[in-house]
């Protein structure tokens, strides 16, 4: 364990304390009726497509087709769902989901906390060459990757298995660059210096200093990051099949047929929109929290 002093540098570090002012305690900022009218009719845009999707859900196909469209639920969403759970495969396609984002949101944290450590606060050769180059693998198109990275996938046995959708995305120069632009700032010189003066090696300075002062901007970093893993589909539409399917990959069965039940589909894809409004509900106060810590400045 670090000495006290040392952990408690961290800690306020990590949490963004600073001290009140005295002319600003118990002040409170109020909004006007202009701010709350373009606050709901920005919340009214975002929320459309969900009630949209749920409407079209409640629907059967003939009445979707009709003019002008429905703009109140029906009485079909539960079959729908039922009908879009059994078609899909739709349990199996959740499961591997959260497996699959969980993963990739996990493992990205991790490394891109570690690079971004590395790349902000260490010396070493060739440093600014090496950010340049992970950089400027955000300009590569991924579409030229694929077929290399189905020939390996292919050569491994990976194909249809969901390491082949997990080991591409482990890691990416978004979140390398988004934690080193914050620990920049955020994370002091001296407190490092004084971690390694109190004996810490390096593996301690990371988990002792580094991770607390970096929790915030993780939290930020791992939403974003499950949320696109959750939503991708190029790449798991390649490598995995309708027996092994990820959430998007098991929506494409829903579209085949001569004409395409657009109900059962918008039901299909409510299904596998619920999961991410589940986890912003129940983490939502952790995440804004997070943000509004790493917002803090000394």
């Amino acid at each position: 364990m670090l000495p006290t002093t040392a952990r408690r540098r961290a800690r306020g570090a990590g949490t963004g304390a600073a001290p009140r002012r005295a002319g600003s305690a118990g002040r409170h900022l109020h909004a006007g009726r202009l701010t709350y009218g373009i606050l709901l009719l920005f919340t009214a845009g975002s929320l459309f497509p969900l009630i949209w999707t749920a409407i079209a859900a409640s629907r059967n196909n003939q009445r979707l087709a009709e003019t002008p469209p429905p703009f109140w639920f029906g009485g079909n969403l539960f079959s729908n769902m039922a009908t879009a759970w059994q078609d899909a495969n739709m349990g199996k396609a959740l499961l591997n989901t959260t497996f699959v984002a969980g993963s990739i949101a996990l493992s990205t944290v991790v490394f891109a906390t570690l690079a971004g450590y590395a790349f902000a606060k260490l010396r070493f050769r060739a440093k600014n060459a090496l950010l340049m180059t992970v950089i400027g693998t955000m300009m590569v198109p991924p579409q030229l990757s694929v077929v290399p990275l189905f020939m390996a996938i292919a050569e491994l046995e990976w194909t249809n298995q969901l390491q082949a959708v997990i080991l591409p995305m482990m890691v990416n120069a978004f979140g390398v660059f988004f934690m080193r632009q914050y620990l920049v700032h955020a994370l002091p010189t001296e407190l490092i210096e004084a971690a390694r003066v109190d004996g810490a090696h390096s593996l301690r300075v990371v988990w002792h200093v580094v991770f607390p002062v970096a929790r915030p901007a993780m939290a930020v970093l791992g939403m974003l990051t499950f949320v696109l893993a959750w939503n991708e589909f190029f790449w798991p539409i390649i490598a995995l099949t309708q027996d092994n399917p990820t959430v998007q990959v098991a929506l494409t069965g829903l579209g085949r047929g001569y004409i395409p039940d657009e109900s059962v589909i918008m039901a299909g894809a409510l299904l596998g929109t619920l999961p991410l409004l589940l986890a912003f509900t129940v983490f939502g106060k952790q995440i804004v929290g997070g943000v509004m810590q790493g917002a803090v400045k000394g």
